[in-house]
C-alpha cells in the first residue's frame, strides 16, 4: 500500500493550526470548568461521563493553569487525527475499487492504487466540516468519540476487505478505549457487529480474533462499566433527561444532518452512503450504510441528539472520497467546482464553529443560532468575579456559616477552577448536578448559602429561604447565555444539607 499523499499531512497540520490559533479567543466552556474539577476527584466513572476525558483535562491544567491552549491541544490534535484517519479509510477503499473497464467508469477513469486524490478529497471534507473544527475547538467528549469511531471504521474496513485478524484485535482495543472516552463508541461497534452478522462477511466475527478483540473491549471497557453498575447505571438517567432538548429534537434530526458536514458537501457523504450499492467489488462494505441508517433510527426513536450521527461522517466521506475522485477528475471544470466547495465550507464552519466574531457582535448572530456552545465560553471570569464580590459583602461572622452553592456544573466548576486563578480567595463551590453531587455536600454547620443558578427565591424555594440579591451576572457584552441577568443570592437553608441532598441532587 502506497503511502499517504503529503497533501493529507498538509491539511491535517492546517486544521490543528487553525484551531490553536483560536484556542485562546474566548474562554473555557462550562463543560471544561466541569471536567477539570471532575479529574481532580479521580475515578472510574461520573454520573455522566467515563474517566478520560476528565483527567486529561485535569492534566493540561495541573501542567499550566490556565492556559487555554495547552488544555484543547489535545482535542485539536484529535480531530486532526480523524482526518488522516478518513484518508487512511479512502487509501484502503482506492485499493480495491478497480472494476473492469466498461462496467461503472470509462477506461483510464479510475484512480491509482492508494488514490491520492481521494485521500485528500476525504481529509480535506473531513477537516473542514462544522463538526471536526467544532469538537476540536473546545475538550468534549465527542472530540475523542469521533477519533474512536473513525478508527474503528478504518479497522473494520481493513479486516474486511484485507481478511486482517490483526484488525479486529486492534478494533476491540480501540473500542474499549473509545469506550473510557464516551459510551456511544460500544453502541457502533455492536451495531457493526449486527450489520455484519446480517450482510456479512461473517468471517472476521468467526476468527479467534474477534474473541480476543471483544474480551480486550470488555477489559478496557469493564471498570466504567462496573463503576456505572455500582452507582445504578446514572448515566442512563443523564441520556433520558437530555434527549432531544437540542437541535430541535425528533423534527430537528434530519435537517441537522445537512449541516454537520457542509450543505455543499451532502453530496459527498451520501456517495459513500450508496457507493457499497453501486460498486460491486464494495459489496463487502454494505454494512457501513446499515450501521448508519440503523443508529439513525435508535437515534430518532430515542429521541437521541441529532450530533450522535455526526461520528460516522468521516467514514461516509471517506467512501465518497473515490467516486468524487472519479467525478473530479474527468473535467477540469468539476475539480474547480470540488476545490471551491471544500474552500466555501471550511470558511463557513470556521465563522460558525471558531470563536472569529467580537464576543459583542455574538448576541442575535447566525453562530448563536446555529452553534450555541460559543455562547457558554463567554462571561466567566467576570461571572466568578461578581460572585467573589457579593461573597466579600456578606458579614465576616455569617460568611463562616455560608456555603457556595449552584445550580449547575459550570457554575460550581467555574468558582472552583477560576477562583484560585484570579486569585479570588473564594471557599470551593458545591451543587447537586452531576459529578459534583458524588464530592460532598456543604458542613452542617454552613446554615446560609450564596445560591447561584437560580431564577429568583421562587425557584429557590422550598429548600432555601429568606433569600435576598446581592448582585446580579452580567457578562459585560450583552450575551444571553444560561447565567445572564441572574441573581446571585444570600439564603438561609430551609433544613440540613444532609436531609435536603437527595432532592437537590440532579442528573441532566
Amino acid at each position: 500500500m502506497p503511502p499517504l499523499s503529503p497533501w493529507v499531512w498538509l491539511i491535517a497540520l492546517a486544521q490543528v493550526a487553525a484551531l490553536l490559533a483560536t484556542a485562546s479567543r474566548y474562554g473555557y466552556h462550562r463543560d471544561e470548568l466541569y471536567f477539570i474539577v471532575a479529574g481532580a476527584h479521580a475515578a472510574f466513572g461520573y454520573p455522566d461521563q467515563p474517566p478520560l476525558v476528565p483527567l486529561l483535562c485535569w492534566a493540561m491544567h495541573a501542567i499550566a493553569p490556565g492556559s487555554l491552549l495547552l488544555l484543547r491541544t489535545p482535542s485539536a490534535l484529535a480531530s486532526g487525527a480523524t482526518s488522516v484517519l478518513a484518508a487512511l479509510i479512502a487509501r484502503e477503499l482506492a485499493g480495491h475499487a478497480q472494476e473492469p473497464a466498461g462496467q461503472h467508469e470509462p477506461a483510464g477513469q479510475h484512480e491509482p492504487a492508494g488514490g491520492a486524490r481521494a485521500q485528500v478529497i476525504a481529509a480535506a471534507c473531513t477537516a473542514c466540516s462544522a463538526f471536526a473544527l467544532a469538537t476540536g475547538h473546545t475538550v468534549s467528549t465527542t472530540t475523542f468519540d469521533m477519533l474512536s469511531t473513525t478508527a474503528l471504521a478504518w479497522l473494520a474496513v481493513r479486516a474486511v476487505l484485507r481478511s486482517s485478524g490483526a484488525s479486529v484485535l486492534a478494533a476491540g482495543v480501540v473500542v474499549g478505549l473509545g469506550v473510557e472516552a464516551k459510551p456511544q463508541v460500544g453502541l457502533v461497534a455492536a451495531a457493526m457487529a449486527c450489520a455484519l452478522l446480517a450482510l456479512g462477511p461473517r468471517a472476521p466475527l468467526r476468527s479467534r480474533w474477534a474473541a480476543a478483540g471483544a474480551l480486550a473491549a470488555v477489559a478496557l471497557a469493564a471498570p466504567y462499566l462496573i463503576w456505572q453498575q455500582q452507582h445504578g447505571f446514572p448515566q442512563a438517567i443523564v441520556a433520558k433527561h437530555i434527549a432531544g432538548n437540542e437541535e430541535g429534537g425528533r423534527a430537528g434530526f434530519v435537517p441537522f444532518q445537512l449541516l454537520f458536514v457542509s450543505p455543499v458537501l451532502v453530496p459527498v457523504w451520501l456517495a459513500g452512503l450508496l457507493a457499497p450499492y453501486r460498486r460491486p467489488r464494495w459489496r463487502a462494505l454494505r454494512f457501513i450504510t446499515l450501521t448508519y441508517l440503523a443508529l439513525a433510527l435508535i437515534y430518532l426513536a430515542g429521541n437521541g441528539k441529532a450530533y450522535y450521527l455526526a461520528s460516522l461522517y468521516p467514514a461516509l466521506l471517506a467512501l465518497g472520497a473515490l467516486p468524487a475522485a472519479q467525478w473530479s477528475a474527468r473535467r477540469a471544470r468539476r475539480t474547480a467546482l470540488l476545490v471551491a466547495a471544500v474552500v466555501l465550507s471550511g470558511a463557513v464552519s470556521a465563522f460558525i464553529a471558531l470563536p472569529l466574531l467580537p464576543q459583542r457582535d455574538l448576541q442575535g448572530s447566525a453562530v448563536i443560532a446555529l452553534n450555541p456552545v460559543q455562547g457558554e465560553t463567554v462571561g466567566w471570569p467576570r461571572f466568578v468575579r461578581t460572585v467573589a464580590a457579593a461573597w466579600r459583602s456578606i458579614p465576616p461572622s455569617q460568611r463562616r456559616h455560608t456555603a457556595i452553592f449552584t445550580a449547575n456544573y459550570g457554575e460550581a466548576g467555574a468558582v472552583d477552577v477560576l477562583g484560585p486563578q484570579l486569585q479570588l480567595a473564594l471557599p470551593r463551590a458545591y451543587s447537586g448536578h452531576n459529578g459534583f453531587s458524588e464530592w460532598g455536600l456543604p458542613p452542617a454547620r454552613d446554615t446560609g448559602a450564596l445560591l447561584l443558578g437560580f431564577e429568583d427565591a421562587a425557584e429557590a424555594a422550598p429548600h432555601f429561604m429568606r433569600c435576598r440579591t446581592l448582585a446580579r451576572i452580567n457578562d459585560g457584552v450583552g450575551l444571553e447565555n444560561q447565567e445572564q441577568g441572574l441573581p446571585v443570592m444570600l439564603c438561609r437553608a430551609a433544613r440540613p444539607w444532609a436531609a435536603m441532598w437527595t432532592q437537590l441532587r440532579h442528573y441532566n
